[in-house]
């Protein structure tokens, strides 16, 4: 295990992981999170160098490898097998990828990295970057953005529709979390030339904001061409991170996809 990795668990049935953009935490579940657990045996997880868990050692390299190789060890550390898995960004690619090599039951990525055209490849990383760099500004100030309805919309207008919804404290733990994450970098290097091209043989849901733009919407033309087998879904009016700006759609798109692999298995 490269990694143990700090999770939130709640809920009973099926296990279903949840796992994060790049530089994001596992608190951006929660708005669906209580939800899903009403159905599901819910894991929310900080991917290794984000939020709460230890980074990879110095010589591991951040790619989907290893980033699947360690999922799949916490996954038979916390005693789950083949998990629905739902992922966002990053964590929608890193979803896709499990599914791709069996390690998930359904896959549900919700504007998933993997897909990307020349001219959005370069725009999603300075993005990226610029809010990287903006992170880094002293605790003092961070706090004060996050204080104001004005600081709090300008923080998360490139990654939500409705970043007035967030909460001074919930703004400024994920500028901590963006601030402090050790697998920033690391994980930047990698993605530059990462591209999805696998074939998935489990019931798998991609959903795109209509107004995300960190990775546009565009994108996911190029998801369809490369992955005609799965539920291409439009979230109307949702940005980068969807799960803030229409929760319910969010969970409705996750508990179909799952329904979808038990309905096959029943067959």
């Amino acid at each position: 295990m490269l990694s143990e990795l700090v999770y939130t668990r709640k809920g009973s049935g099926e296990p279903l992981v949840l796992i994060h953009g790049i530089g994001h935490r596992r608190q951006a579940w929660d708005p669906v999170f209580e939800t899903l657990a009403q159905s599901y045996d819910v894991i929310a997880v900080d991917l290794a160098g984000f939020g709460e868990s230890p980074a990879y050692p110095l010589k591991a390299a951040y790619d989907m490898d290893n980033a699947c190789h360690n999922l799949s060890d916490n996954f038979a550390h916390w005693g789950i097998e083949r998990p629905h898995v739902v992922g966002n960004s990053l964590g929608g690619a890193i979803a896709l990828e499990l599914g791709a090599r069996g390690l998930a039951r359904s896959v549900t990525a919700l504007s998933p990295a993997g897909f990307f055209g020349t001219l959005n490849r370069v725009q999603t990383l300075t993005l990226l970057v610029l809010l990287r760099v903006t992170s880094r500004l002293p605790d003092r100030v961070l706090r004060l953005v996050s204080r104001s309805a004005i600081g709090r919309r300008l923080a998360g207008s490139s990654l939500y529709t409705h970043p007035e919804r967030f909460t001074a404290d919930e703004v400024y733990g994920d500028a901590l979390a963006l601030k402090h994450c050790r697998g920033f970098e690391r994980t930047i290097v990698k993605g530059v030339t990462y591209s999805f091209t696998q074939h998935l043989d489990v019931p798998t849901t991609i959903a795109w904001g209509t107004r995300d733009l960190i990775l546009p919407y565009g994108s996911s033309a190029i998801a369809q061409e490369r992955l005609p087998e799965a539920r291409h879904v439009a979230l109307p009016h949702c940005g980068h991170v969807p799960m803030i700006d229409d929760p319910a759609l969010v969970a409705r798109v996750i508990e179909n996809t799952a329904a979808e692999a038990g309905a096959s298995v029943a067959a």
